[in-house]
């Protein structure tokens, strides 16, 4: 996909950060487009952003952990614009917490969202974008794909799935030879609203926790969509965002196993 001119693209967890940066990048290069996020104030805000750049826009609330909703979803975006090119399954949560004392609720809820969101999106939309005949389908993962870290078992573990489901979806669009392509996005620090909205936030302080996390999330929410957008361009099959990416991306590469030991000093001392 090397133009995005005229195509129709569906973005979940649009209403802030990366999902709305993607949705003005894609608006400014002449998509269409399909925003959605539980939020119903973000989404329409950001469907607004768009038709300010001169682009179509539709909002959509949709909780993506609701199986029958996503799969309405992709039905009603197929009747609203005729057809379907991009998928962008960007909508996540955060949980920190340890293994052994986390909620089965909270539990539920990040798996639900992280895990079971970017499913039901890919199932959901996947005929319509082998229908395309020109489709692309973005599943965001995290550089937490890519390592465990404590206090993050939760979010690792959906994080990892991502990525598996992602990059055995793509051998399988190659191998039946649909017109698909698929990409796996590994995102570094961001400066997104995931912290303030972050459950099991240190005594129960999410303002803080989020400028601690703003003071070393390096990469802008912008910068994050040109990367992704050139990804889809290319149709690279693992995206890196921010340079953090690339170096954590390398540490279990060159370290093994032992990664975790380095990890988990750095993670003792920041705790």
């Amino acid at each position: 996909m090397r133009q995005f001119a005229g195509k129709v693209a569906v973005i979940t967890g649009a209403g802030s950060g990366i999902g709305r940066a993607l949705a003005l990048n894609l608006a400014a290069r002449g998509a269409r487009l399909a925003v959605s996020d539980v939020d119903t104030a973000r989404a329409a805000e950001t469907a607004a952003l768009c038709e300010k750049a001169g682009a179509e826009a539709r909002s959509y609330v949709l909780d993506v952990a609701d199986r029958q909703a996503v799969l309405e979803h992709a039905d009603a975006v197929r009747g609203d614009f005729g057809r379907v090119n991009l998928v962008v399954n960007n909508a996540g949560v955060a949980l920190m917490s340890d293994f052994a004392t986390m909620s089965w609720e909270d539990l539920d809820w990040i798996v639900g969202v992280n895990f079971w969101g970017v499913v039901h999106g890919s199932k959901a939309f996947l005929p319509h974008l082998i229908e395309s005949g020109d489709g692309h389908l973005v599943n965001i993962s995290s550089v937490f794909g890519l390592i465990a870290v404590p206090t993050q078992s939760a979010y690792n573990a959906t994080k990892f799935a991502v990525r598996g489901v992602t990059e055995a979806l793509r051998q399988e669009m190659r191998l039946a030879g649909h017109p698909v392509g698929v990409s796996c996005v590994h995102p570094g620090g961001i400066k997104t609203n995931i912290a303030r909205d972050a459950r099991g936030v240190p005594d129960d302080d999410p303002e803080g926790a989020a400028k601690r996390f703003d003071r070393i999330a390096g990469t802008t929410p912008e910068s994050a969509a040109r990367t992704i957008v050139r990804g889809v361009q290319r149709d690279q099959a693992k995206i890196l965002v921010g340079p953090d990416a690339y170096l954590l991306d390398a540490l279990p590469r060159v370290l093994g196993s032992a990664y975790q030991r380095l990890v988990s000093a750095v993670a003792k001392r920041a705790l």
